[in-house]
């Protein structure tokens, strides 16, 4: 018999890391502003956050927040079903349902949970999920919950997807095809026009998680369905409040019996606090900018325009993405942890992403854009980049970039 806790201490892939004076992860944030944080003393351009819209330090928002503390307290102390559910939860609800086209919205404390309990309860022993390799963890989460089986399909790649669901689907009751509307490592955009042929074809169902789209695709930022046009291509829309909507929580949408039985029957839903009222006040406030004040998500778009055209112009492989999820491929471990830290004292925070969450030898710089950043916030950003992509040989260096890009089309797949 074994210690159940050996495995705690022979674990030694942080440490090793830390040893080496590159650890990059749990960085004390002792202030923040629309654009930048201040760490260990010193204010650094913020190119790794998920605030889109830069509505974290928005007046009206900060205000909401504040009111609902005045008149609700600091917590719910409890889960929905029974004493923790919120006017401003059903508001939510309500509202959220209207501006994304569907028929009824349920709001969970969040997205993670949204994920695990609407999958577990919708998909039985005899169903089945067809997953995007690249989907997030909260799906493959929600997967492993649910007591049917999992097929994965190639990232973005409906050639295998439909090639896989012919030759499955009769084995199965229902089926369901899940994947990130905008994928959060890649910022690849999920082809839903493709799936939506597939799943017509074979009588499957569509499930989007628009964690990185709610805000920032489509034209009122309503996510991945209005940026392709296809309001109601997809059957199960889930999102959460924790990026664009600068709050913490997460939702599904779709119609209302699908909503009504996840709502008594998912237990991540039934089992869980309710948001705080501070939260809900803050999503409820970014809803409503967010179709009052169209200039966030336009100089979002014109931020990310910028950096896009300016990184690919310096050389680095963004691996196709068209959103302001940015990521630059590095491609070993190692290199992208010392990379982050020359970053961070250069005064730029951005985050790499290395295995288990990307494949092996396909490490990341995952960066990301806001509509709070200004120009001088950018260059100061586009600047360390040019000098650290030089300095570890990322940049001028045609041979080391011909064999990223091999690994970034047999690992990452097609941009969508």
């Amino acid at each position: 018999m074994n210690d159940l806790f050996e495995k705690c201490r022979l674990f030694e892939d942080a440490k090793r890391v830390m040893a080496a004076g590159v650890y990059p992860f749990f960085r004390p944030i002792e202030a923040t502003e629309g654009s930048a944080v201040v760490t260990h003393g010193k204010r650094r351009v913020m190119i790794g956050s998920n605030n889109y819209l830069g509505l974290t330090h928005h007046p009206r928002v900060r205000e909401a927040a504040k009111r609902a503390i005045d008149k609700l307290g600091t917590g719910c102390t409890g889960s929905r079903f029974l004493n923790g559910n919120l006017a401003l939860h059903e508001e939510i609800e309500e509202k959220l349902a209207k501006y994304l086209g569907k028929k009824s919205c349920l709001v969970f404390s969040t997205g993670f949970l949204s994920n695990q309990g609407a999958l577990s309860c919708l998909v039985g022993k005899n169903d089945v999920i067809y997953s995007d390799r690249e989907n997030h963890a909260s799906i493959i989460e929600g997967a492993r919950m649910a007591r049917g089986e999992t097929l994965k399909f190639r990232h973005n790649d409906m050639n295998e997807l439909e090639r896989i669901v012919s030759q499955s689907r009769a084995r199965y009751e229902g089926a369901l095809i899940v994947a990130d509307g905008v994928f959060s490592m890649s910022g690849h955009i999920f082809n839903l026009p493709g799936a939506v042929e597939i799943a017509k074809k074979y009588k499957c169902r569509i499930y989007i998680d628009d964690a990185h789209a709610l805000g920032v695709l489509g034209p009122k930022g309503q996510g991945t369905e209005f940026h392709h046009g296809l309001s109601g291509g997809a059957d199960i829309v889930m999102g959460t409040f924790s990026k664009s909507f600068a709050s913490i929580g997460g939702y599904v949408a779709g119609d209302d019996d699908v909503i009504h039985y996840i709502k008594h029957t998912a237990r991540t839903f039934i089992f869980s606090a309710a948001m705080p009222p501070a939260a809900a006040a803050t999503v409820l406030e970014c809803l409503k900018i967010v179709e009052e004040e169209p200039e966030h998500l336009q100089k979002l778009w014109k931020n990310t325009q910028k950096m896009q055209r300016a990184l690919n112009e310096m050389g680095y492989n963004t691996l196709g993405s068209k959103t302001p999820i940015i990521p630059l491929l590095v491609g070993d471990d190692m290199m992208a942890f010392a990379f982050a830290q020359k970053l961070y004292e250069l005064g730029v925070f951005a985050t790499p992403v290395v295995k288990p969450a990307v494949p092996e030898g396909c490490a990341l710089i995952r960066t990301s854009y806001m509509a709070s950043h200004d120009d001088k916030d950018l260059d100061c950003a586009l600047s360390a980049l040019d000098k650290l992509g030089h300095q570890f040989g990322i940049l001028g260096n045609p041979e080391r970039q011909k064999k990223l890009a091999v690994l970034a089309e047999e690992h990452f797949g097609k941009s969508g």
